[in-house]
């Protein structure tokens, strides 16, 4: 007797066992192709990334561009050498100093605190320019 039940049960579990995972499916599509409150999408989360703008400067003809560029704190800058020649991005403050920088070769400083950074290219202490590191106004300026 022991023999004819077990293959029912085990039939039993099995179909239960079924049912609970295609209910689970059904319910796991139907939350995506519906979206769930308090889910962020892939394409959300990233959304403010794709819209920062980069923060370039070009180094050409013994010239910073632009020679002062403003941004937020956290905010990356990138100098590219477009010059023939050797150049650095030396801060006047010793706060960051790049590597001579030959034709292509870049480097980036990220300034995380608001102030203002003067810099120059050690090669070349003629060529100036300026980061200025400004925290976004909190919208209660007067007119």
């Amino acid at each position: 007797m022991l023999n004819a039940v077990q293959p029912d049960m085990r039939s039993r579990g099995t179909r239960s066992t079924r049912f609970f995972v295609h209910s689970f499916l059904a319910l796991c599509g139907l939350m995506l192709a519906c979206g769930v409150p308090g889910r962020v999408r892939a394409e959300e989360a990233q959304a403010p990334m794709a819209k920062a703008e980069p923060a370039v400067v070009k180094i050409d003809n013994f010239i910073f561009s632009p020679a002062t560029l403003t941004v937020a704190p956290g905010t990356t800058v990138t100098w590219t050498n477009d010059d023939d020649i050797p150049h650095t991005v030396t801060a006047k403050d010793k706060a960051f100093r790049s590597k001579p920088l030959d034709a292509g070769d870049r480097f980036s400083f990220t300034f995380a605190t608001p102030s203002e950074y003067a810099y120059f290219c050690s090669l070349h202490p003629h060529m100036v320019g300026k980061v200025i590191v400004k925290a976004a106004d909190a919208g209660g300026g007067s007119h």
